[in-house]
């Protein structure tokens, strides 16, 4: 298991600088001049060059490619553009917003997504499956954007139960755990909880569905084995695949949604990297495409080691 684990660590060193440098690249050939935030409308040429050399812009591309990285790995991405913070502590305070988000969907979305997948897998081509089968279509087709706008229409404007917007009382982008945060989250969450739901469920019918199909459970069944010990059977052999499907999906919400995140001017990463989009804001631009790139990158070595811990198949593959 350690050798399996060591390897698995080995093989996301190339994959994290390949990020890094994709992240970098994808920013940079992208037209504008970052530099239009902050200079006035009627700034000389010595003005912006001197400008562009304080932020590296002067230099060839490899060269900052380098500095950049150098700084990166000892924790400094740099100033923003637009408002001259860190951009590790903007970055850090909008991925905590987003964090919060994204295991409030998880759990409110895997959750859902187990218990639609296991009633639709034990109970095929009946009409129960086909109600489970319709809310996970239901959860994958419909536009999460225009679902958050409905909720807000329904919960917030016509009956007025919860916030529309923002992340606290009064504007407050901090977070506590009290019903006056908490009533802000419930509205992004249900909305984000929808696609991994619906995709959870699919997963886990089509698993519970194969597994119950096996001769294996037949055999089980045949021994007098109860069906409360058949159960955690099905549930063993298809943890692996789910949970591999559920930290994909949760990477996807920790990435953050840009367009759920301005529905609801949550702060969180997707609203930030939409404000830096739009105010060309480079290093701010880049460091949050960066610490997003890392988190999917690291969550799906976390499911690799989850998925060798409980199937040892995987191990000795």
């Amino acid at each position: 298991m350690l050798a399996y684990i060591a390897r698995r660590i080995v093989y996301v060193i190339p994959i994290v600088i390949s990020v890094a440098l994709v992240c970098f690249l994808l920013v940079h050939i992208t037209p504008g001049d970052p530099l239009v935030a902050v200079l006035p409308a009627d700034a000389s040429q010595e003005l912006a060059a001197q400008l562009r050399a304080a932020y590296g812009f002067d230099r060839p591309l490899p060269v900052q490619f380098g500095l950049w990285l150098l700084r990166a790995l000892h924790g400094d991405l740099g100033n923003s553009i637009a408002t001259g913070r860190p951009v590790l502590a903007e970055v850090m305070r909008a991925v905590g917003n987003t964090v919060t988000l994204a295991i409030a969907a998880a759990i409110i979305g895997f959750t859902m997504g187990i218990l639609l997948g296991l009633i639709a897998g034990y109970f095929r081509e009946t009409w129960i499956d086909k109600v489970a089968t319709s809310f996970a279509i239901a959860g994958v087709s419909v536009p999460h954007y225009w679902l958050g706008m409905v909720l807000v229409i329904i919960f917030s404007v016509q009956l007025n139960w919860l916030p529309a917007v923002g992340a606290g009382p009064n504007g407050s982008n901090s977070w506590a755990w009290d019903w006056a945060h908490l009533q802000y989250l419930v509205l992004p969450a249900i909305t984000t909880s929808v696609i991994p739901m619906g995709i959870v469920t699919r997963t886990v019918r089509a698993l519970t569905g194969d597994i119950l199909s096996q001769d294996f459970v037949e055999a089980l069944r045949a021994k007098g084995l109860h069906e409360t010990g058949v159960f955690r059977h099905v549930i063993k052999n298809a943890a692996p695949t789910a949970l591999a499907v559920m930290g994909l999906q949760l990477g996807y919400m920790l990435g953050g949604s840009i367009l759920i995140e301005t529905v609801f001017s949550w702060p969180g990463s997707g609203f930030l990297l939409n404000s830096a989009i739009f105010q060309r804001d480079l290093p701010l631009l880049q460091g949050t495409i960066l610490i997003l790139a890392l988190f999917f990158v690291f969550l799906n070595l976390l499911v690799d080691i989850a998925q060798a811990a409980i199937d040892p198949r995987i191990k000795r593959g």
